[in-house]
This record gives structure tokens, sequence and C-alpha cells, in this order.
């Protein structure tokens, strides 16, 4: 067999029946789907025996350990010659896995990734969530399949590896966020080729509503400076930038509030270039975003909704950084002291 598809799948049971069913429609067929229930309260077995008859489907249900182990719990129980890991929250069109065996039989390598895409059916938030992810004026365009600015480190959303480096490496760490750039750090620093296939996408739909995605990329940020410790020298300018926008952005409105109140105090008007100058740059922005957005998804709600989206992303992103920097980095607390709450439960 050629390749083994893990899935773990934590209270997502309809998202996981669409995966399943794209899965269906490959036309590559030589694979097998394992899908490892991480200690669900609600379960996917049901969704998963309707597909049992059309797919070599084997499912388990297991204690909470997260992804990353879930993940190495369904890898011991494969048997494909390439394992490929996905998120539970994505759908595969027709010709993805005949697009990973396309560049493995041309270029072959231990270890890769594709990018992700919004499909058409997402609602506005999720297509402006997606946009927000795959950019260039917020990731760099580095999710969308672009080139990237240094190697390229495969993510779990839609991931591959040779079995043999599976095995070797002893596949996914304790790690409740960031477990996939650790394990891609490790693949590298072994030795190992990886490299983007950019026709083995997949369509992501993230999170469904702000206040999840906040949470998500929050999570990011901290898990950042804990892969800077396992890893050090890996932390690069660009994984800066966010944390870079939110201080700018938070001194901005400072700038304006101060500017705000020396007009009410000093009600001549010298003060008015103070407070307005600062939200300048904060538009400019925010207009790049919602055009780029709007012309990309070709809807003007999208294109409005891609600006908190945008925000939401960065600084998300952004405060969870600072937090683990001051927790790992000035107070010196280690990673299970310092985020017991966040990743350790």
């Amino acid at each position: 067999m050629k390749y083994s598809i893990i899935v773990p799948v934590y209270n997502r049971p309809d998202e996981i029946g669409e995966l399943l069913e794209s899965l269906c429609s490959q036309t590559e067929t030589d694979f097998e789907v394992i899908v490892v229930e991480d200690g669900s309260q609600i379960s996917c077995k049901d969704v998963c025996e309707k597909f049992a008859s059309i797919l070599d489907l084997h499912y388990y249900n297991k204690e909470n350990s997260g992804p990353g182990m879930s993940r190495n719990y369904g890898a011991e129980r494969s048997a494909g010659d390439y394992i490929i890991v996905l998120d539970s929250d994505v759908v595969l069109p027709d010709g993805y896995l005949a697009a990973i065996n396309r560049e493995l039989n041309q270029h072959p390598v231990d270890a890769f990734g594709g990018p992700d895409a919004s499909h058409p059916s997402f609602t506005a938030i999720q297509k402006a969530i997606s946009y927000s992810m795959t950019s260039f004026f917020t990731t760099g365009g580095i999710r969308g399949g672009k080139a990237k600015l240094d190697k390229f480190y495969p993510r779990s959303f839609n991931m591959g590896i040779r079995r043999e480096v599976y095995a070797h490496l002893n596949g996914f760490a304790k790690m409740r966020f960031g477990e996939d750039i650790d394990f891609s750090y490790r693949i590298v620093e072994a030795g190992y080729s990886t490299r983007l296939f950019p026709e083995a996408w997949v369509w992501h739909k993230r999170r469904t509503d702000f206040r999840k995605f906040f949470r998500q990329v929050y999570n990011s940020g901290i898990a950042r400076i804990n892969l800077e410790k396992l890893h050090p020298g890996t932390l690069k300018l660009v994984h800066l930038l966010p944390m870079v926008f939110t201080v700018g952005v938070i001194a901005l409105i400072l700038a304006s509030a101060v500017g705000r109140a020396l007009m009410h105090y000093c009600p001549e008007g010298q003060w008015l270039w103070l407070f307005v100058c600062p939200w300048i740059p904060i538009l400019l922005y925010s207009l790049i975003i919602q055009i780029d957005s709007t012309v990309c998804n070709k809807s003007l709600k999208v294109g409005i909704l891609s600006v908190p989206a945008a925000f939401v992303q960065l600084m998300g992103y952004g405060f969870g950084f600072i937090e683990s920097w001051w927790k790992r980095c000035v107070r010196k607390q280690d990673e299970f002291t310092a985020f017991e709450k966040n990743f350790y439960k």
C-alpha cells in the first residue's frame, strides 16, 4: 500500500464526513484512511461507518492526548509507504493524491506538504480567514503556495512523510501547538529532504468565527517561542513581523488617544495632527487588504471581512508571541509551567 492517511478528530463529526466524501472521489485509489477519535464528546463513529464499505477505513477511539499523539497512534497502526496527515477540517480535490504521485515519481522526497485554499461553498467569514492566512499582505503568501523565503517546512493540515522517516524520528512530539513545525524542523535537522507540492492543495475551512480564529493564532504565537527554545536559530525576521505589527498598532492608537486628550485641554487645534495622523497607516493598510481580498475573492463582503480577519491574524499571533517571550525568556519559566492551561490539560 502506498499511502496511509491519518486524521485526528476532536468533536467534529460533520467535518470528517466531508473529508471522507472527498476521499471517495480520488483518482488515485491505493490508500487507506485511519481516523483517530481523540477523546471526543461528540463521536464521529457513525459517520465513519457510512464510508466503511467504500473506503479502506479504520476507526479508533482513544483518550484525549492532543493532535500529535493521535497522529502517532494512527501511524503505528498504518501500513502505507507514505504517511499523510490531514486536519479534519480539510476537503480534497479529486486529483489530490494523483498530484502527490506525480511529484514523487518525478522527484522523490522524504517529506512534503501542499498549500490550502478557500472553497466557493465556504462562508464569507471562512473565506476572509482563509485570505488572512494565505495573502502576501499578511503572511507573505507562504501558506498560499507561493515561493518561501527559506526552506520549506510542511504543516500538519496537509503533510506527507516517508514511513521510515516517521519511524526514525518517533513522529510528533507531545506538544499541543506547534508540534507539526517541531516535527518539520527535526526532519530537516536530521538531513532529510522536504519540498512543497504546489498542485497537492486542499480546501481548508479553518475556524468559523473570529473568536476561535484569535485563539488559534494566539496559540501559534505562543508556540513560536517554544519552538525557538527547542530549535535555536529557527526564529526568523518573518516570525517577528506580527509582534512588530501588534506593537505598532497599539502605539499608533495610544498616540491618537494622547492627541485627543491634548485637543480636549488645548482646543485651539494644534494637536489635531497628532489625533489624525496615527490612523493614516492603519486605514491605508485596511484599504489595501479590502481591495486585494475583494479582487481575489470577487466579493466586496469578503473583502470587508478580511480587514478584521487580517488584524485578528496578525495581532492574535503577536499577543501570543509577546506573552510567550515574557514568560519563557524574561521570567525563565519552562514550557509546562508557563502554559499548562493552554497546552497541557
